[in-house]
């Protein structure tokens, strides 16, 4: 079963992705539960399967508009396409290589798998799915947590 510490670990990991790469914090909602259905996405996720001592997935979602934002932040004046995907990825990646790290090398995690402008949403297993509301500045974007 999926434990309240671990999943302060991604919350956690996703809070300090917002401080290094922006230098201003970003605030997270009250975790939930999804039970029946699929916790949806934004314009863009960031997907890392996950096996070894858990099975799933972690995903990062956000809006094409909190990523230009994001970019700028970080300097970067080119918002195409290929910018977005990598950054989603990247942040995907930072926080799920962050879990890894607290919770050992029996958690591996696979290289992003970047999904834009999902009609159906991310294919999820067959596990309940953690939905981690992050907020910075005026964008709303999530981080799922779906691990056996």
């Amino acid at each position: 079963m999926f434990r309240e510490s671990e999943l302060r670990i991604f919350i956690d990991g996703a809070l300090r992705v917002f401080e290094t790469l922006t230098s201003q914090a970003a605030t997270v909602g009250s975790p939930y539960l999804v039970t029946d259905g699929k916790p949806g996405t934004y314009e863009y996720a960031g997907v890392i399967d996950i096996s070894g001592i858990r099975k799933g997935i972690v995903y990062f979602t956000a809006p094409r508009g909190m990523l230009t934002v994001l970019l700028m932040r970080m300097q970067e004046t080119d918002t195409s396409e290929e910018n977005m995907r990598d950054l989603v990825g990247e942040v995907a990646n930072t926080i799920s290589g962050n879990a890894r790290r607290d919770l050992g090398k029996g958690f591996v995690i696979s290289v992003p798998n970047v999904v834009s402008n999902p009609a159906d949403g991310v294919a999820m297993p067959h596990s309940r799915s953690f939905v981690i509301p992050i907020n910075w500045r005026t964008h709303a974007a999530k981080l799922v947590v779906c691990l056996q």
